[in-house]
């Protein structure tokens, strides 16, 4: 037994010395298991140098990129190498088999080249093992194997599936994430023409949540007809067709607007509205909403704010219509609501007689006296403060101007006997021109009648006829002789007037003598 120890001792020492002889080194702590000559066939062929096959029987992943000629192993440069070409060992314990420089590698040998955004952010962001797909590559710190070429290994799928293509690169690039830079909307089933061109493409294609997560959606839109994204300001009047009137290139551009049908709108076209131009009315565009429910929406106001009342004025609808602003449709009857109300002769004045005034046409009135249109003739020959006229109805109608109704009696000079037959003229008219006086007019008879005692009887009656005549008859009926200087009795009151009042001639004027110088009996009697 102590020489069977022996033997086993002695072997040892001297397999150790033949390593020692054969080995160039001690392997690297990835490697350090594989230590020892009975590992030495696991890398090494006998009496060949180390083997590509061998390293692959270890390394795997490796392997996996060589058959799928994918990743830097896999590029044209690297695969044909031998690993010892690269990952050389048994140069101690501490030695770094990756020979791996950040800066200077070349990423485009990897098959995926770092362009755009991908240049610019640090290698463990991509190279992080919530990105690695397999499970034991996911255990190793610090490696660059097990990451995918296609864009959702890293980013998140933003569509959630919606899309049919499921290449990223179709419509994006690393450059710009959005808006996509490669979609071309004409290779849609919607091409983007027109106004459609400027739109924003959020204006559509709205941003929402789904499943937790921002999303917005480019699929399952309906797009056949107008109305699946706009609005129908219309609400179904012109039907559901709007490229019958527009375009894409401008709602404001109407197309075929001289048969547009306005009487499908919320105006209708009547009278001389049809034959106005429509950028009379449609200033700012065809499209633009306009007020219409009054007339001064459009029309200027004519009569400047006259028919204003509690801050409202009245549609024009109430005298005029779209046939024309003339003839007016105001008519007698409505007169009769105003303030003036038409009677007698003012149903033939025209209106323009009397609202027409200084070359411009007018309709409200500080005052409706009969002065605002006929001039006072009268002017200062009548008292206004007696009492009895107050105005020119107290002795006109407008029946007929010139049949007076004034009552004379409330004067001073109470009509009565003959005077009630006699016309106004004869007394109020008293030179060529026809000027009327009715103040100024005396009560005396003379300022009438003509004195055709030749002022016999002044001063002692100062001519006041009503001595001898009344009003019934110019026959003389009232002198009392009793109170002249000549009292009639005995048989002078059975003579006759005429028997001692003779005409006679004095000064060229014909006269009855009244008066006497001499009343004695001889100057009568002989």
């Amino acid at each position: 037994m102590k020489n069977l120890f022996v033997k086993i001792l002695f072997l040892v020492f001297i397999s150790q010395f033949v390593y020692g002889q054969i080995s160039p080194g001690d392997l690297s702590n990835a490697h350090k298991d594989l230590e020892g000559m009975s590992n030495c066939t696991k890398c090494h062929a006998l009496g060949e140098k180390v083997e590509n096959n061998k390293c692959l029987d270890c390394h795997k992943e490796i392997k996996a990129t060589l058959i799928a000629a994918s990743g830097f192993h896999g590029s044209a440069d690297v695969k044909n190498k031998e690993c010892i070409e690269c990952h050389s060992d048994h140069f101690g314990r501490n030695f770094k088999m990756i020979k791996f420089d950040k800066d200077k590698f070349n990423h485009s040998k990897t098959k995926f080249e770092l362009t755009g955004k991908h240049k610019v952010i640090k290698c463990e962001e991509c190279h992080t093992s919530k990105f690695i797909k397999v499970e034991k590559l996911k255990e190793k710190s610090n490696t660059f194997l097990g990451l995918e070429t296609n864009c959702e290994s890293c980013h998140a799928d933003f569509h959630q599936g919606t899309l049919s293509s499921k290449i990223c690169s179709d419509c994006h690039n690393t450059e710009k994430w959005r808006p996509a830079p490669k979609f071309s909307h004409d290779k849609s089933k919607f091409k983007l023409l027109g106004s459609h061109k400027k739109v924003d493409c959020e204006k559509c294609h709205i941003k929402g949540m789904k499943k937790g997560k921002e999303f917005q959606k480019f699929t399952g839109l309906k797009f056949k007809q107008c109305l699946d994204c706009h609005k129908d300001i219309h609400k179904g009047k012109f039907g559901t067709n709007c490229e019958e009137c527009h375009s894409v290139e401008s709602f404001k551009n109407v197309k075929n607007i001289k048969s547009f049908d306005h009487s499908k709108t919320n105006f209708k076209l009547v009278g001389r509205h049809q034959n106005v131009t429509c950028n009379k009315c449609h200033t700012k565009g065809i499209t633009l909403k306009l007020k219409y429910q009054r007339c001064s929406d459009c029309h200027s106001d004519f009569h400047k704010g006259e028919f204003k009342k509690k801050n409202k004025t009245d549609d024009c609808s109430v005298c005029h219509n779209e046939n024309g602003f003339t003839p007016s449709l105001f008519t007698i009857a409505n007169h009769e609501k105003a303030e003036f109300k038409l009677t007698g002769s003012h149903f033939a004045v025209p209106c323009n007689a009397c609202h027409f005034v200084d070359e411009k046409w007018k309709f409200k009135f500080q005052a409706i006296n009969c002065e605002l249109c006929h001039t006072n003739i009268h002017k200062t020959s009548l008292n206004y403060t007696n009492g009895i006229i107050k105005n020119c109805e107290s002795c006109h109608t407008t029946e007929k101007w010139n049949e007076i109704k004034f009552e004379h009696n409330k004067t001073k000079f109470a009509l009565i006997g003959r005077h009630n037959n006699v016309l106004c003229s004869k007394c109020h008219f008293k030179d060529e021109k026809l000027k009327h006086q009715f103040v100024t007019v005396s009560t005396n008879c003379e300022s009438c009648h003509t004195d055709k005692h030749a002022g016999q009887f002044i001063p002692k009656y100062q001519n006041d006829c009503s001595t001898c005549h009344s009003p019934e008859s110019w026959k003389i009926e009232n002198f009392d002789h009793s109170k002249t200087r000549f009292v009639l009795d005995g048989a002078h009151q059975k003579v006759k007037c005429a028997q001692c009042h003779k005409p006679i001639e004095k000064e060229g004027n014909k006269l009855i003598q009244y008066k006497f110088e001499d009343i004695s009996c001889k100057s009568c009697h002989t």
